[in-house]
Formats: structure tokens, sequence, C-alpha cells
């Protein structure tokens, strides 16, 4: 179902539920809507808050993981959250981790899906095509197990952004900036409890990225869910629920 999308001053977001602060990052294509079935399942015990973040609305010169971490920032400051399960797929992750490393005092739980910050396969290889259906049609079914769950809608929308040259631009602008920012010597100062949640055939960040994000976070748990690509949310919700929920709420769950 399509939740209401606030606004507090340049910022724009999704609020639903009560309780423990559970903070949620889109990805480079993401909309906020990927993550509906996390908000259906959890915003009965959680306060549930998805900020947009501004790819495609920052001015080209200011374009990067930089802009998008002080708009976190400034956005949680606004809302005053503290005590933040905090997790992000793909962009969103590597958003999360830039963000967790310069105030961790305010992140109890961080939880990583498909992140960048490593290693990523951008864009399955290529960058955006303006105006090609059936090149976005393909980009969009790379990042998923069964291309068959992605809907034309899905589809539709991130054709129509790349119709636009800025966003086009902006889109590569910061697909360049996460691949040339790699996090492996900065990571190992994480000290909250991390959780990974990864689809075992992703081909954007494989499993070996997950091993490795693993092996240098030190307190880290990894969670592999099969058949299942890029956005496991939103390809195998199921699932990807019962782990997020044991570990938000300290219970063990066989995988």
């Amino acid at each position: 179902m399509p939740f209401e999308i606030k606004e507090a001053g340049k910022y724009k977001y999704i609020e639903e539920g009560s309780g423990p602060n559970l903070v949620l990052l889109h990805g480079l294509f993401g909309a906020l809507s990927n993550w509906d079935l996390v908000i259906n399942k959890f915003k009965e015990k959680f306060r549930i808050i998805i900020p947009m973040l501004p790819i495609y609305d920052l001015p080209f010169r200011k374009v990067g993981l930089d802009s998008l971490v002080d708009h976190l920032e400034g956005f949680i400051d606004l809302k005053k959250i503290d005590n933040i399960n905090l997790m992000g797929n793909s962009l969103g992750g590597h958003v999360a981790l830039i963000y967790t490393l310069k105030r961790q005092e305010t992140v109890k739980k961080l939880i990583l899906t498909g992140s960048s910050g490593l290693f990523e396969n951008a864009m399955g290889g290529s960058f955006p095509k303006r105006g090609s259906y059936q090149y976005v049609k393909e980009r969009a079914e790379y990042t998923f197990y069964d291309p068959k769950s992605i809907s034309e809608d899905y589809i539709q929308e991130i054709f129509e952004t790349t119709k636009s040259i800025p966003k086009c631009l902006n889109i590569v602008a910061i697909a360049k900036s996460a691949q040339r920012h790699n996090m492996a010597n900065e990571i190992p100062n994480i000290k909250v409890p991390t959780l990974l949640i990864w689809g075992l055939n992703d081909t954007i960040t494989p499993p070996m990225v997950a091993h490795d994000f693993q092996r240098l976070i030190p307190n880290a748990s990894l969670k592999f869910i099969d058949k299942c690509c890029h956005a496991p949310m939103m390809e195998q919700p199921e699932k990807f629920n019962d782990i997020l929920g044991a570990f938000l709420h300290k219970e063990k769950v066989a995988v």
C-alpha cells in the first residue's frame, strides 16, 4: 500500500508506527516504496522513518556521497532522532556506513543489504542510456534473481527518471563517487552490532563483498538468502523480515 510522503523544510520522508527508531535508506534507483513490506511488518513495534535521498535534486557540482550524508545528518537533527536502528540498501548502505562512522553515538544497530562501500558492479557494468526503455528493463532485471518479480510500474518509474539529462548526469556522478570511495580502512572502526543481509545471487555486490564486510566490521554477522539478488527486502521479503526481526529483537533464526 502507498504511504503518505511528508515534508519538513527541504526534507521528504515517510514516517509510520511508533517505538524504537528504524531509519531506512534506499539505493541509487531505489524509491521509498522499496521498503513497503518492511513497513507493513514492523510498524506495529517500531517507528519507521524513510528519508528521501536527494539523488536527482542536488546541484551537479555538489553531487556525491558527502552531500547525501550531509542531507541525512540534517534530517536526523531536525527530527531529533537518536538510538537509531539504521538500515541501508546498496548506495543507502554506503551512506549509512559513512554516517555511522561520523556519528556512531547515535546508532544503536546497523543493517546493510547489498551495500556498496567496498566493491560494486555499478549499473551492471555500464551507465544509463537516456531514452532507452529496453536498456532500463535489462538493467532492472539484472538486479533481480527472478525478473518476473519486477513490476512494469517499477521499470517505467526508472525509465522516466533516465529520460532527464540532469538526472542521468547525477546518477552517473554518484555511482562514480561510490566506486571511488572504498571504505576498507575505515569500517574496522564501526563498533555497533551490525547485520549483513545478502542475496546469495547478488550480481551488483557479489557474496565475496558480504564476506569482506563481515571480516572488516568487528561486530558483524552475515545471513545469505538463496535465489535472491540485490534487493532482498523486495525479492524475498518474508525471509528478509524474519532475519531482520531476529536481529532487532535479539532472537535467533535458522536460515
